[in-house]
């Protein structure tokens, strides 16, 4: 009985240190550029960090995509197959997704990161991903690594973007800090 005691206080124990490596104090408290120019602090994100996860993560894909099919003559919208939108636009040969965040660990949409990378590949694409943030979930890192993808992260992803269009997203941001700040 001792054993199973043992296994039940080990299993325990494991749940304990992953609820505690789960704890969102860190991440809660960092702020992009984004959040800067709207002038939204961590406090009010965490109120509704879905809300805000989603709409800043448009705004940061309509950025990007208005910024490509500006300078971009090779610029494309974003690919179909299917029901399916594996990337949201395309220029050249690279077939682009923007993140704000990757913070999605469930099983659907690391089963798309995996699967979404070769189709790209095997379409003549180069699969990339352009993220805003830099604290990403380590497992849906892996497998867009796994999935092929080209990732860049933060200010990787602002030389990305300056290297293919020669527009500095990041001056830019940077200089609209507070700008358009939101009232509450």
């Amino acid at each position: 009985m001792n054993s199973l005691i043992d296994l039940l206080n080990n299993k325990l124990s494991n749940y304990q240190k992953s609820f505690t490596n789960k704890v969102y104090s860190e991440e809660n408290n960092e702020i992009d550029l984004l959040m800067k120019v709207f002038k939204i602090s961590p406090e009010l994100k965490r109120e509704n960090r879905q809300y805000w996860g989603r709409e800043l993560g448009m705004c940061w894909q309509l950025l990007i995509t208005e910024i490509c099919k500006y300078y971009r003559k090779d610029f494309q919208n974003a690919l179909r197959i299917g029901a399916d939108e594996p990337c949201d636009l395309i220029v050249g040969n690279y077939a682009i997704d923007t993140k704000y965040r990757i913070g999605s660990g469930d099983s659907g949409t690391l089963k798309k990161f995996k699967s979404y990378g070769p189709k790209l590949r095997e379409m003549g694409f180069i699969p990339v991903f352009l993220i805003l943030r830099t604290d990403n979930l380590p497992a849906a890192m892996t497998a867009c690594e796994v999935g092929q993808w080209e990732i860049y992260k933060g200010d990787d992803t602002f030389k990305f973007i300056k290297n293919l269009t020669s527009f500095c997203l990041k001056s830019f941001l940077e200089q609209n800090i507070s700008n358009f700040s939101i009232s509450r």
